[in-house]
């Protein structure tokens, strides 16, 4: 009978003294793994005065950060909820720098999750099982369905430039320029399952970009086919190292470019602050967004960096199109720097 030996504090400390060195290493991803082992222990940032009910009566539209890719979007009657990722952890070792700005069971009945793809960190199994009885379908990209359970919710694989439509509710997926694959050992086959969402409901249209790379042709045609975004939901980091991360990821330049392109009315800015899964250091992509904003001549009327758990309505009741933002709940995550 094999049995394994229990650790003693003799063999761990050697151990973990050699992971955290990795943070200090030349190789970007040994890097970032020490990064997470150096904060394994820790635990995560609260949201101080998180939201309850996020339904805003007031609002046509409406969005809340709950933190990294993960966002409610309420459109009207409508509510969508991108990435989500309620989990402290994600595998074993990345762990939550601050918790998620809205907790599970607060979360309203949801009639669409969206899956921009299959990484650990977009695509939450344990999350879903958390928030299952709360919602009603869930989409995923091409060739996606392969990882999802079967939960008692209706799952959809939507091919790109493929619409799904219920009643006045449309859901397109749209190109991206990613990665599909979930373990690393499914690299090989699992080449085309990443997407980006536009939404469209009550005259109100919203594009989720997941995790991307810059592609200007690529920005333009979405835009080309959907002329009246209101509200473009993308990435700011990770940045650092730039020629490891820029086959997959904008930064806070391309993905003003990117909401240039796409002839937004707004910008919300997501997936930062919340993992380590770079060596970008904590508040760098937010500081970078403000100096791209200024120099590009961008209010926060234009680009919305909300703090985890922040609420904002974009689009009033009185207002079919929202020419200005109103009705900000704006969280502060103790201990997280704020953006400057």
């Amino acid at each position: 009978m094999a049995t394994r030996p229990s650790r003693s504090p003799s063999t761990s400390l050697p151990l973990a003294a050699a992971l955290l060195a990795l943070a200090g290493t030349s190789c970007v991803p040994a890097r970032i793994l020490g990064g997470n082992v150096a904060t394994l222990f820790d635990t995560p940032a609260p949201v101080p005065d998180k939201v309850r009910e996020p339904y805003r009566p007031e609002a046509r539209l409406a969005v809340l950060w709950v933190g990294h890719a993960t966002t409610l979007v309420q459109i009207d009657d409508k509510f969508i909820l991108t990435d989500p990722v309620f989990t402290s952890t994600v595998g074993v070792i990345v762990k939550r720098l601050v918790e998620p700005g809205l907790d599970p069971e607060d979360l309203p009945p949801v009639d669409a999750v969206l899956i921009s793809h299959m990484h650990l960190d977009h695509l939450s199994l344990g999350s879903l099982s958390l928030i299952e009885r709360k919602v009603r379908a869930l989409f995923v990209p091409e060739g996606g369905l392969v990882y999802v359970p079967n939960y008692t919710f209706d799952t959809v694989e939507v091919p790109i430039w493929t619409t799904w439509q219920e009643d006045d509710l449309k859901i397109t997926a749209v190109p991206v320029r990613h990665s599909g694959y979930r373990y690393g050992l499914d690299r090989d086959w699992m080449t085309a399952s990443f997407t980006g969402y536009v939404v469209e409901y009550h005259g109100i249209t919203v594009y989720f970009g997941g995790d991307t790379a810059y592609d200007r042709a690529m920005f333009r045609e979405t835009r080309a086919r959907f002329p009246a975004i209101d509200l473009a939901i993308l990435p700011i980091a990770p940045i650092t190292p730039r020629d490891f991360m820029t086959t997959k990821h904008i930064d806070p330049a391309e993905a003003v470019q990117a909401f240039l392109d796409l002839g937004a009315r707004r910008m919300l800015a997501v997936h930062f602050d919340t993992f380590i899964n770079s060596t970008d250091t904590v508040g760098e992509a937010p500081r970078e967004l403000r100096r791209v904003m200024a120099a590009r001549g961008l209010g926060p009327d234009r680009v919305v960096l909300l703090r985890h758990g922040g609420q904002r309505v974009l689009i009033g009741r009185g207002d079919p199109r929202g020419a200005a933002a109103s009705g900000e709940r704006d969280v502060r995550a103790a201990g997280v720097p704020a953006p400057r």
